[in-house]
């Protein structure tokens, strides 16, 4: 779920999860609801090879009862920023999450009905006759109709400068889909598709002095990528919630397939895909000469790579 404020200097973003789950909080913080697994995977980040690449961690803090992780506010001070969130991985589903599902399942209908919503013919008979899917069903589902699963990445949301939020990316997966929704996050601006693509190859090299990538199963954690009218671009990790480390006598290498039991989550792959595919799209708005036109409508290449908009005051975007 994509929510947008009112408040464009202070606006947030929250992509695949539940309304309510972050606050708007003063002095350049935000308050996401308390995770011991996040919380956990916060608190080692500070000190690992990534810090630069995760938002700054402040504890956490209890407000009308609820405990929330108190995190910078990426998006303070930007003008009028332009978002979109990236999910990571070959799979959005945990290990444990599979034998959880196989001990004791449970139908789903609204995930059910989220899945005919896209594609009629994709619950099986038995589960159209029970009007309803397995939780693990509907993600294993999911991951493959998106880039997920062949791209070890998908898009889940873009926010245009705006307002207008785009959606529809669950059947994104070819890379021309991709680049043609890389451009239109961009407005076909090189330089600052080259801020990404530099940002992108020094979080590999983060990542692979990284101890906690190392020990660590990154599942469902995002690229959070940022721009504004100023022309300052940034991205970061975010989303450490179904982040856990691994057993003791698994070394993941997080760029080869994954097979039950081998906790690999694909990371890697999704971010060669990612930095090669912006890489392309650099090269494209280079030989476009009207990339440097930052007023570019992006209902076009809305059209092309089957993405939706809305606008309005607040907007929810469900994938």
């Amino acid at each position: 779920m994509m929510q947008w404020s009112k408040r464009r200097q202070s606006s947030w973003i929250q992509i695949a999860g539940h309304q309510g789950n972050l606050l708007l909080s003063e002095g350049g913080e935000v308050l996401k609801r308390f995770s011991e697994v996040e919380n956990s995977c916060l608190q080692a980040l500070m000190s690992d090879s990534l810090r630069d690449f995760v938002p700054q961690y402040y504890g956490h803090t209890c407000r009308d009862g609820e405990n929330y992780i108190r995190l910078e506010d990426l998006l303070s001070g930007l003008r009028r920023p332009v978002i979109m969130d990236c999910k990571m991985g070959i799979r959005t589903y945990q290990e444990e999450e599979i034998n959880k599902a196989r001990i004791k399942p449970s139908l789903r209908t609204d995930m059910y009905q989220k899945m005919v919503k896209v594609d009629p013919s994709a619950p099986s008979v038995e589960e159209h006759s029970q009007r309803g899917v397995t939780k693990l069903r509907y993600m294993q589902w999911r991951d493959s109709m998106s880039s997920s699963s062949t791209l070890g990445f998908r898009i889940e949301g873009i926010m245009m400068e705006n307002g207008n939020v785009l959606k529809g990316f669950n059947k994104t997966r070819t890379t021309n889909q991709v680049i043609d929704a890389l451009l239109c996050f961009t407005k076909r601006q090189p330089h600052i598709l080259e801020v990404y693509h530099s940002r992108l190859l020094a979080l590999r090299e983060a990542l692979m002095e990284s101890e906690f990538f190392r020990t660590h199963e990154v599942i469902g954690s995002s690229l959070l990528f940022v721009h504004d009218s100023a022309n300052k671009a940034n991205l970061w990790m975010i989303d450490f919630g179904k982040t856990t480390l691994t057993p003791e006598n698994v070394h993941l290498k997080h760029d080869v397939p994954w097979v039950e039991g081998s906790w690999e989550d694909g990371y890697l792959i999704g971010l060669e895909s990612l930095t090669s595919l912006i890489n392309e799209a650099i090269k494209q708005a280079r030989q476009d000469p009207n990339s440097s036109n930052t007023n570019t409508d992006p209902k076009d290449s809305d059209k092309e790579n089957g993405a939706t908009q809305t606008q309005s005051e607040t907007h929810e975007l469900t994938l």
